[in-house]
């Protein structure tokens, strides 16, 4: 190789060889940079998305005359949840909602409770008697209540073409719920607050009731273990969830229900059980813990929230049992 060739090598082929560490460091860099923003994007938005509106002085803003108390109760929750806080249950990956689990189980646990109540109003309370006909509002809001929490506008569990969300079924569920208490206040709709319809509105709480109490029952026996427990959480906040909503709902039946519970001298009694239901919708730890039930140093929120649940339970049935003599 001659000089000249060589001083050529020099000056042109040595920037090249140097070129591509640069653009590793340079693609590496921008890796990280995205990374950071993903992060951050989630982080915040978590940050903004996350509430859990326990509120248990939350009222309707308006109940028109002749209208339900409850099922006006019912719809303002459904529009709290769904439009004002955000659902948050059916959120795909790439929303920060999707990360967050406590909100989402809280939320469910509202509509289950929501829904139950949807199918008495459909049942009972919405007739003259057993034999007349179902309103259509009250049967169309129980079958959309029922709705899973979790669907988005895919489903592609069973169709690879767009389906009705969570959402859509909620809010639909709301505008017959209002379109049936425009009937009731203007008298072309029925709702019967008598005290048979209401001790059978009562056990079916108490049975729900009973449900979540089995649930919490079954994974105390896992409490006090050294690993990480992961559903603590979700069984905490579900349940918190539906007891909340119970609590609101039967703050509003005792208005509906005003003459029968002072007839049958319940007010003492109904009051003792809100204030059960109300303790356990405000029970808010920073974290939740499966501590066992005799731990000395760790916690059982579980244990706590059973405690304050199976007490509204038995009161419950103490009701139902003045109402039944």
């Amino acid at each position: 190789m001659t000089r000249d060739e060589s001083d050529w090598e020099d000056e042109y082929s040595a920037p090249k060889r140097s070129i591509v560490p640069r653009l590793v460091r340079a693609g590496g860099m921008g890796v990280i940079g995205l990374i950071g923003l993903i992060v951050l994007y989630y982080l915040i938005g978590i940050a903004v998305v996350h509430k859990i509106s326990d509120d248990t002085t939350f009222e309707p803003k308006t109940v028109a005359a002749g209208g339900s108390r409850s099922v006006a109760l019912t719809a303002a929750l459904i529009d709290r949840e769904v439009d004002s806080n955000r659902w948050v249950a059916n959120d795909p990956f790439f929303l920060p909602g999707s990360l967050l689990d406590n909100m989402p189980n809280f939320q469910q646990g509202m509509i289950y409770a929501l829904s139950r109540y949807a199918l008495e109003l459909s049942d009972q309370l919405g007739r003259t008697r057993g034999s007349s006909e179902v309103d259509k509002d009250l049967d169309n809001a129980a079958g959309l209540l029922k709705y899973p929490g979790d669907v988005w506008v895919f489903n592609f569990a069973t169709s690879w073409k767009p389906t009705a969300s969570s959402e859509e079924q909620y809010r639909a569920a709301r505008k017959s719920l209002l379109a049936y208490n425009q009937r009731l206040a203007s008298g072309e709709a029925t709702f019967e607050p008598r005290s048979d319809n209401l001790q059978a509105t009562l056990l079916r709480f108490t049975a729900d009731i009973g449900s979540s109490s089995a649930i919490i029952d079954q994974h105390l026996t896992l409490a006090g273990g050294w690993g990480i427990d992961t559903r603590v959480d979700d069984i905490f906040y579900a349940t918190k969830g539906r007891l909340y909503a119970y609590y609101l709902l039967l703050r509003e039946m005792g208005r509906d229900f005003d003459k029968v519970i002072v007839d049958r001298e319940l007010s003492a009694s109904w009051a003792r059980m809100l204030d059960s239901l109300r303790q356990a919708a405000s029970l808010d730890p920073v974290v939740v813990v499966n501590g066992a039930p005799d731990g000395a140093f760790v916690p059982s929120h579980l244990a706590s929230l059973g405690f304050y649940l199976l007490r509204a339970r038995t009161q419950l049935r103490e009701i139902v049992n003045i109402l039944q003599k």
